[in-house]
């Protein structure tokens, strides 16, 4: 992760969407004749970043509910008063696909203005299969009219609907068997329809203390392997339950948080081809101290990436380079290690790197450029916008002119 394979005075050729050939600038201009070409002399040049994990789609804001907890409101208080993340799923439910578009695209065009040109997305504000599967079409809509590429995750396993708030320990059980036996053949139905010949979206569970248990997310997870989809879990975020050896056993693309996460499963992670995940901007968000163990991870073999955990309850960041920023300084990682952690070890965590995340021969030509000369300036500098242009697929897209 430390070793970038810098080429100084670099050059990259682009034909059809795709990379053709990278070296030095003189023999890329002696090799090729360009019908356009872009002069980023003075520019860093890097692959787009990529964000995997993200809860893009979703209606409204908690602002107020940012104000009451810096307030000293507790989170059962926020609860009581409306707050919390059923707030969001109200707000969610009763909003149009049409709006669920409009909001996430405001988000999308800030995170390309910041240099991220795929990222997945997740369902989880809805609850309930109608709002979950708006949801899914929302993202499809929204990867259709680019230019970030979006990877769909199915997150029905977010959190305890509403309906079954009486009962909060047999509801989750009798929730668990609605997303085991109703909501994922639902989804397999209904991707099969409208998205048809496209890959499966991911399935994820939040496995943590008040939320699904480790045997709830077993049931969930397995099922969904089973019926074909690809799996990725929330884990140890807050305690460490086991999530993280689970995603391993069974072959996840991801565990993500991992802030509490066991040596033995750090260790399985190291033996594993799942991605660990870590979200700083959460517990800065959060006003925490702990972060993901990312040297342990590292030093274990285990493979790193970053996301900006976008949402609106804890992390509203749609920008790659402050997750960079906070990995660097409060996860002790390198800028070249950051670098790595959000584009080619990202793709990795959403099964994409074998096209996007690196600037490699044959791989999609996401690029970006920064207004700086030096890589470490990304780590080192924070609260202001790096990215000076943004490439996708051969295509300037950033700035739109």
């Amino acid at each position: 992760m430390g070793d970038l394979g810098i080429i100084e005075d670099g050059a990259i050729a682009v034909a059809d969407g795709n990379i053709l050939a990278v070296g030095s600038t003189d023999e890329i201009q002696q090799r090729f004749r360009a019908n356009q070409a872009i002069d980023a002399g003075g520019s860093v040049v890097l692959p787009g970043f990529v964000d995997p994990h993200t809860h893009l789609i979703f209606a409204g804001d908690r602002a107020a509910e940012f104000e009451m907890r810096i307030a000293g409101y507790t989170y059962m208080e926020i609860m009581d008063a409306g707050g919390g993340i059923i707030s969001t799923v109200k707000q969610t439910r009763a909003a149009s696909i049409e709006s669920l578009v409009s909001q996430a695209r405001l988000r999308l065009n800030s995170m390309l203005a910041h240099g991220t040109t795929t990222a997945e997305a997740k369902t989880g504000y809805g609850l309930e299969l109608d709002a979950e599967l708006k949801m899914l079409q929302a993202i499809l809509l929204l990867n259709k009219e680019g230019p970030i590429e979006l990877a769909p995750t199915f997150l029905g396993a977010h959190a305890l609907p509403p309906e079954y708030a009486d009962a909060v320990e047999e509801g989750y059980e009798a929730y668990t068997v609605e997303i085991v036996e109703q909501m994922l053949p639902a989804v397999k139905r209904w991707w099969a329809k409208e998205a048809s010949g496209e890959p499966f979206p991911f399935v994820d569970v939040f496995c943590e203390t008040g939320a699904f248990n480790l045997n709830q997310s077993r049931r969930i997870l397995s099922c969904a392997k089973e019926m074909g989809f690809p799996i990725k879990i929330h884990a140890d975020e807050f305690d460490g339950l086991g999530g993280t050896g689970l995603a391993v056993e069974l072959g996840a693309a991801s565990a993500d948080h991992l802030v509490r996460t066991p040596p033995e499963d750090i260790a399985a992670l190291g033996q594993s081809d799942t991605v660990a995940v870590a979200l700083p901007c959460t517990p800065f968000g959060l006003a925490e101290s702990e972060y993901t163990p990312a040297k342990s991870i590292i030093e274990a073999g285990g493979i790193l990436a970053l996301a900006t955990d976008l949402n609106p309850g804890t992390a509203w960041c749609e920008n790659m380079q402050m997750a960079i920023a906070l990995a660097c300084r409060y996860m002790e990682l390198t800028p070249a290690q950051a670098i790595a952690a959000s584009t080619i070890n990202a793709a990795a965590a959403i099964q994409r790197s074998e096209i996007v995340g690196s600037i490699e021969v044959g791989k999609q030509a996401d690029i970006v450029l920064l207004s700086a000369s030096d890589y470490r300036h990304l780590g080192y500098r924070f609260g202001t916008n790096l990215v000076s242009m943004v490439i996708k697929t051969g295509k300037l897209v950033f700035p739109d002119s």
